[in-house]
């Protein structure tokens, strides 16, 4: 086969740093001389001391001591802090630290996943945009009120691709695409970071979970990951590389082992890859405890075992386990673990201390009039509506029963979601729970006639009072249905066996049809889940997800037409939980599903999803046609596919324009389509746009087993549409 070879991007970045050496900045200089200088005052203990992080108020994982560390703190013995928020107590720990030898400030940081204390949608509802803007916007917002509480770090974005919805915490993430994921984590990057981390309304970015964590074996979190390197470098790797490209501040250690050593202490992930071959310059945090769980692995015999590959391995920074404090000092003395390695840690962590300005002023987070002005502002309440709009998908709407009418006058709204402020937060959150509209707050407000029914009890999963609720169905206008999971059910430690929506809350819907009566279903949830009665019977369906502080405002705002929705599906939606994990970027086979019998099938249960990635629906309709494709050859673009696409219903609309590319014959085996460009576009009513997508070696391109970056001359099949399954196809050749 007749094959260009590229330096594949990792190498070439370190090609690039090499480059900028020569022309380093007047600013980096005077950073890297104050650093160095204040290096040279430092004991062996005093930089110990930087690598460790203590918990504050609360436990994010198991073993948390729970004890004040204000003693330690003023001995220099901590660097940094997590789970302490609110700019009086930070500043109560920075005095602490202010007290120190060398006076060196403290760093906070806390899981901001989705907001602060004004909630947005959860990540993965955010991803449903497809709006890298609006997604950006969210982390904005998330860094300008987390900064005023005193805080200079988030434990975010998660970056890991999830194909198993089974896995909890693909609630965070932006679902199973990389191309994809790689996008929305350079705008989280840019949206936390902003352009300067010394302005006090910017906070440090987290890449996590460094990495192929969103692959646990059967989906179990905290589970093996077992994947090739050619596997791990297509289908995972690139929103890892994406955010140390877009310059996150940190990275994060996953839980898990990968290629057989915990992430933790796996030098090929941390060193080699990550800061020898990308040109990481910032500093690697454990995730929780993760450097003593290296024993669990039983990969380390005991606490000094695992500070020894973990230092090693190029971990910088140990969040609560301490196996750092007690054992690093000794590990040095022995002559076990040279001094420079923690040297090197040491000036990762204190640069970005330069960065932050906190040298300047170590206070200048710490004031509470602006964070009484910032958290909970009208332009964060605006922000979260805003979002959470444009992260609802319409999966039905059967005779255009939405957007709903002035004529609606009596709403029979059923489920004790709808009326539940902590649900709507979401799992993961930050929010300020007493201030989350709910769907029945939001119905009021509006001057909704509206009658309330519990309808299904959550806790004991029955049906509750049914002659009620049909009564109630019976005199209103339209039944709209508020059902799914609850908020704590996705998210760490939330792994199920079963995704499916309860049998009886799938029932009360089947009930609810029979009045005869308009149905309108919203689906709460923080991940794809199985409904296959409520796709059946239910004219209307929404996807709301769980979307913050806003939720009820934007949900309303979507039922009476204020904002035509327009989410996509960021993961695939299944019909039965034996199809998991499911995605559309599955390989051919030497038997594909067009051979009849001989072929990748089951006898029970359809391969098809339930809802394609992609997929989503609009109050109006769009049409696609005169698809091209023509040959450029202009710098780094060798065609352009042209597609026009029109509003052909009868209200303003926003259409995810959707690109796919298949590799025909490739040196190693190759998805059916893989995702590698959108637009989103606004039509009025008639109104016809030609959206155009440039083909460089980022869409042709792929990672063999070398780990190699390759272009490979060839035939292509380019498919653009509406979601991954409802494409049109053309055909390109690279010669």
């Amino acid at each position: 086969m007749n094959k260009r070879t590229l330096l594949f991007s990792a190498l070439g970045s370190v090609m690039l740093l090499a480059s900028c050496g020569d022309n380093i900045t007047s600013e980096n200089r005077e950073m890297d001389k104050f650093v160095s200088e204040l290096m040279g005052k430092m004991t062996l203990e005093e930089k110990i001391g930087q690598l460790c992080q203590c918990s504050g108020e609360f436990a994010t994982g198991p073993n948390n001591t729970k004890i004040d560390r204000t003693e330690d703190i003023s001995k220099g013995l901590f660097g940094s802090m997590l789970n302490v928020s609110g700019a009086a107590k930070t500043r109560k720990y920075q005095e602490a630290a202010m007290k120190s030898r060398l006076q060196i400030p403290l760093i906070f940081g806390l899981d901001v996943i989705h907001g602060f204390k004004t909630g947005f949608p959860l990540p993965l509802a955010e991803a449903a945009s497809f709006d890298l803007d609006a997604i950006e916007k969210s982390a904005r917002c998330s860094a300008r009120e987390a900064a005023a509480a005193g805080l200079h770090w988030t434990f975010a974005p998660m970056v890991d691709i999830g194909w198993d919805a089974r896995w909890g915490r693909v609630m965070e993430g932006a679902g199973e695409d990389p191309y994809y994921g790689a996008k929305v984590a350079k705008a989280r990057v840019h949206g936390l970071q902003g352009d300067d981390l010394s302005d006090e309304s910017t906070i440090m970015a987290c890449i996590k979970h460094f990495a192929g964590y969103g692959a646990p074996i059967a989906g179990k979190d905290y589970n093996s990951v077992d994947m090739s390197m050619g596997h791990f470098a297509n289908f995972y790797m690139l929103p890892y590389k994406a955010g140390a490209e877009a310059g996150a501040a940190t990275f994060m250690s996953a839980f898990n082992d990968f290629n057989n050593e915990p992430c933790t202490g796996n030098k090929f992930l941390l060193r080699d890859l990550l800061k020898n071959k990308w040109g990481f310059e910032g500093f690697v945090v454990s995730d929780w405890c993760s450097v003593d769980e290296m024993i669990n692995h039983r990969y380390a015999a005991d606490e000094k075992e695992a500070a020894l590959k973990g230092i090693t391995a190029g971990l910088d920074m140990e969040m609560a386990s301490e196996c750092y404090l007690k054992n690093l000092k000794d590990l040095v003395k022995e002559g076990k673990v040279d001094e420079k390695l923690i040297d090197d840690a040491v000036r990762r962590i204190l640069e970005q201390k330069y960065k932050l300005g906190l040298f300047e002023d170590p206070f200048k987070y710490c004031n509470e009039e602006r964070e009484k002005t910032v958290i909970g502002s009208k332009q964060s309440r605006e922000d979260a509506c805003y979002v959470a709009e444009r992260s609802v998908v319409l999966l039905k709407n059967d005779k255009n029963i939405l957007p709903l009418t002035k004529d609606v006058q009596r709403i029979s709204l059923v489920g004790a979601l709808a009326k539940s402020q902590e649900d709507m937060c979401g799992a993961w959150s930050c929010a300020d729970v007493k201030k989350v509209v709910t769907l029945y707050d939001a119905m009021c407000e509006r001057g909704h006639n509206v009658d309330y029914v519990e309808g299904y009890n959550l806790e004991n999963n029955s049906i509750v009072d049914l002659n009620r609720t049909l009564s109630s169905a019976r005199n209103s206008d339209v039944v709209i249905v508020a059902m799914g999971e609850r908020a704590w059910q996705s998210g760490e430690m939330r792994s199920k066996g079963d995704i499916s929506i309860a049998e009886e809350q799938q029932k009360l819907v089947t009930e609810l049809v029979k009045t005869g009566k308009p149905v309108v279903v919203l689906m709460m949830c923080g991940r794809p889940v199985i409904f296959n009665e409520v796709r059946k019977d239910a004219p209307a369906i929404l996807c709301t997800w769980w979307l913050g502080s806003e939720a009820g405002n934007a949900i309303c705002n979507v039922l009476w037409g204020d904002y035509n929705p327009s989410g996509k599906l960021p993961m695939t939606f299944p019909q039965h939980n034996g199809q998991i994990p499911i995605n559309y970027q599955y390989k051919s086979t030497g038997r594909p599903k067009e051979n009849g019998a001989w072929s990748t099938k089951y006898i029970d249960i359809s391969r098809e999803p339930a809802y394609p990635f992609g997929y989503g629906l609009s109050y109006t309709t769009f049409e696609y046609s005169d698809l091209k494709v023509n040959d450029s050859r202009q710098g780094d673009v060798y065609a352009n596919v042209s597609v026009n696409v029109k509003n052909t219903g009868k209200c303003k609309g926003e259409e995810v324009v959707q690109l796919y590319i298949r590799d025909e014959v490739a040196s190693i085996t190759r998805p059916v389509k893989e995702l590698k460009g959108f637009e989103k576009i606004s039509l009025e009513p008639g109104e016809t746009k030609t959206v155009t997508f440039d083909i460089t070696d980022e869409q042709l391109g792929f990672y063999n087993n070398n780990m190699d970056y390759v272009v490979e001359k060839g035939d292509f099949t380019f498919m653009v549409g509406t979601n991954s399954k409802e494409v049109q196809s053309i055909k390109y050749t690279l010669k």
